[in-house]
């Protein structure tokens, strides 16, 4: 087989990404992108992760605005910007102009207005800031009230269930080069909230408070008209680091988690098909998803079970709760309980949430009727008394961390996460891994003693708590809330799970399970009705199946610290095996990566040129050769490397 595309082979979609402008300002810079400003720099060092004029739907999805009249003036000292844009909805639109100046003094002004001639319902209409979250986690913070008090607060360390600020005009703080920084947002109310929540590396301050109804309409002729001011001063003392990555393995620090992959009904047929492909994987265990609301039944439970045992995974049941009552979940537990005396009581491990819980309640809301959680756990170990108990959520950790469950009547805590919730394009994607280590803190804040579990997760996702559905995805796009995410096929997708599983299993977790066996989650391409170009749903191997394969085979061994900054340029995770000291490495962007190793190894590569090979020959990474210290890893390429001594 030949290559294909670079395109295809490092993201898995031929879409086109036009570059980002640079716009500069003596040593004030951003990036021009789709009409909004990202990474807002000043001397080299990042002071705001984005400036964005956004417009949502009902389903909290973001238009893609159709924008026109876009025109851009710079000199030495200053640039301006001015555009129109139109978000088209069904039947709906809302029109609006934005004007952004920037100054050689370090002051930056956007300004936004817009209307609506058929009424527009919406659940945000306006300005969005991104506060990034490396080196600011914790800082102090001074908040300026729309009543004028002024406050001096901190940035949230622990991941915020709800919203840390409220009732904003003006945030002021200091970056970690020491640079001052101050927000003024006007036109409307703003608060905050902690979007690592959604494992964004941001915390967002956002126009109209949650506890306003949503969504809302706005009415025809009635203006929106709002307008950020940034202030920049000082001088950065953040130096950036060039150069290769030093791969040193360290001290000791635990034992390498069990890995797992997800399996829904209706994959099960594809991935009977594809058994001995999955046997090959080598996973510990399959978790399977049981939704009565969906018509899922004994049968479909059944046969998701002999896939599991096909492939020699351990069964994990996750299921959902349709009864809201206490006396239906009752019911419904004991009847599921005696479907697995039926099915040979096959789970080592069963995960329990009330449908209620899947669905996102905002802060102010009123929580919908759920049974008693307490007494669901011990229902669940009455019908499964020889299986591990687990909950939490099935959705992300946000819920979790609004609506925790109380851990000493659990074996195990449990909840997934996607890193498209807010935004799909690539660099928004991998940056979701700066907030992983905040996470692992917090979820072991929740649940104390009691492990924890994290998954199935993957790029795309499985269901969308915030509106009624995941985003279907028939032209191959990158785009928030997506089901079938392109990347799930590429370079892209091995090297975000790879640094996935290396930041949970330095954060604690107990297990990690990824994705699924064939279908949008996959680890394999197979037949179906999404688009899978060049696999063509012929049964070959995508690159995360040689990631987990390989990670998989380490479970258990002792993993070593390698101290690496979830915002560098490459990912990785290091075990002491038989063989010697053996490192899995990622490129976790589009452009080479260096990296120095401590002496000779013995390496296996898969990048785009190996990428056809790789996708027919499940043990690729088996055949190591011999290698000098220094390694160059081509665009979202992997490694195993082997340490000789």
């Amino acid at each position: 087989m030949q290559n294909p595309s670079r395109a295809i082979a490092l993201y898995g979609t031929e879409e086109d990404v036009p570059a980002p402008r640079i716009l500069r300002a003596g040593k004030l810079s951003a990036e021009l992108e789709a009409g909004n400003l990202r990474y807002i720099r000043w001397d080299g060092e990042e002071v705001l992760r984005a400036v964005s004029f956004i417009v949502r739907d009902r389903d909290w999805g973001t238009y893609a605005p159709e924008i026109s009249n876009l025109a851009v003036e710079e000199d030495t000292n200053a640039f301006k910007v001015s555009l129109n844009a139109v978000a088209q909805g069904e039947g709906e639109s809302f029109a609006y102009n934005a004007q952004i100046e920037g100054r050689s003094d370090g002051t930056l002004i956007f300004h936004g207005r817009g209307t609506t001639q058929t009424g527009f319902e919406t659940n945000r209409t306006g300005f969005v800031i991104l506060h990034p979250i490396d080196g600011v986690a914790g800082a102090p913070v001074t908040i300026e009230h729309t009543d004028g008090r002024v406050v001096d607060d901190h940035f949230p360390k622990i991941i915020d269930p709800v919203q840390p600020m409220m009732d904003l005009r003006a945030l002021s703080h200091q970056t970690p080069g020491g640079l001052a920084v101050k927000v003024l947002m006007e036109g409307d109310t703003y608060e905050m909230e902690d979007q690592r929540n959604w494992t964004d590396a941001s915390y967002k301050t956002y126009v109209r408070p949650l506890a306003l109804p949503w969504p809302y309409q706005i009415a025809p002729g009635e203006i929106i008209d709002q307008t950020i001011t940034v202030s920049v001063s000082g001088e950065s003392g953040e130096k950036v680091a060039l150069g290769a990555v030093d791969l040193v393995p360290g001290a000791p620090a635990g034992a390498v988690p069990p890995l797992g992959i997800g399996l829904r009904p209706e994959n099960t047929a594809t991935s009977s098909a594809a058994i001995d492909a999955l046997k090959a994987l080598g996973v510990h265990h399959m978790v399977l998803h049981h939704d009565p609301r969906a018509g899922h039944d004994q049968a479909s439970l059944k046969a998701m079970v002999d896939v599991a045992h096909a492939v020699g995974a351990e069964p994990w049941l996750e299921a959902v709760i349709e009864n809201t009552s206490d006396q239906g979940a009752h019911d419904e537990i004991a009847a599921l309980g005696k479907i697995a005396v039926h099915l040979g009581n096959p789970f080592a491990t069963v995960l329990i949430s009330p449908a209620p819980d899947l669905k996102c309640t905002l802060p102010g809301s009123v929580w919908p009727d759920a049974p008693d959680a307490q007494a669901l756990y011990q229902q669940t170990r009455n019908a499964f008394p020889d299986a591990r108990i687990g909950g939490g959520m099935f959705s992300y950790f946000t819920e979790l961390n609004r609506k925790r469950p109380p851990a000493d009547g659990l074996d195990l805590v449990s909840f997934t996460t996607s890193p498209m919730v807010h935004a799909g394009d690539d660099r928004s994607v991998m940056e979701t891994r700066e907030a992983h280590g905040a996470i692992a803190a917090s979820v072991s804040g929740i649940a104390g003693n009691t492990p924890w579990a994290v998954g199935p997760s993957a790029i795309g996702i499985r269901d969308n708590p915030y509106g009624a559905s995941a985003k279907d995805n028939p032209d191959n796009i990158r785009q928030a809330m997506n089901r079938n995410d392109p990347r799930q096929r590429g370079l892209m997708g091995a090297a975000w799970t790879l640094g996935y599983i290396a930041d949970f299993a330095e954060g604690g977790a107990s297990a990690i399970a990824m994705g699924g066996a064939t279908g949008p989650f996959g680890v394999l391409s197979a037949p179906g009705d999404d688009p899978d170009p060049w696999y063509e749903g012929k049964g070959g191997l995508y690159p995360v199946f040689h990631v987990l394969r390989g990670l998989a085979n380490l479970h258990g061994t002792e993993r070593l610290a390698l101290n690496l900054p979830a915002s560098g340029p490459v990912a990785a995770i290091a075990a002491r095996t038989q063989e010697g000291t053996e490192i899995w490495a990622a490129n976790t962007g589009p452009e080479k990566a260096e990296i120095t190793l401590p002496r000779v190894a013995r390496i296996a590569v898969l990048d785009a040129s190996s990428f056809a090979a790789a996708a027919e020959n499940p043990t690729h990474f088996d055949t190591l050769a011999d290698h000098q210290n220094a390694l160059a890893l081509d665009g979202f390429a992997i490694a195993r490397i082997l340490l000789k001594g």
